[in-house]
């Protein structure tokens, strides 16, 4: 039986012009935190969400080499996506998400889990 994890929370906090976002991972009953924080501008709060997702699941699979190469939102046609690109021990890997309820924040989280779903799949 195998194990993926699931996105239980995303904190925002905004302080002046800084945000700190922290996301919350749980897998086989435990949970991980991310945490990443800078500019609060909110065009930058995808990549810190995304950054914050990434130290999730490495606090989860330390043997995992993680970098967000790239994340951003798009339209097809009536809806709108989130797109993740995540470089994983140097192979390129691209996850998307609906983003539901005009926030894209849950959608950019959705959409790196969704790039690397296969290949964080645990044994239990």
């Amino acid at each position: 039986m195998t194990v993926r994890p699931v996105l239980s929370s995303i904190d925002q906090r905004i302080h002046g012009q800084r945000a700190v976002i922290e996301v919350t991972l749980t897998a086989r009953h435990e949970q991980f935190i991310g945490r990443a924080e800078g500019d609060g501008d909110p065009s930058h709060r995808h990549r810190l969400v995304g950054e914050a997702t990434l130290k999730a699941l490495q606090s989860l699979a330390p043997q995992l080499e993680l970098d967000l190469s790239a994340v951003g939102t798009s339209d097809l046609g009536n809806l709108k996506i989130a797109l993740a690109q995540v470089r994983e021990n140097g192979t390129e890997l691209v996850g998307s998400a609906m983003v539901l309820g005009g926030d894209p924040v849950m959608a950019t989280a959705k959409a790196v889990l969704d790039a690397l779903n296969r290949r964080l799949e645990l044994k239990q």
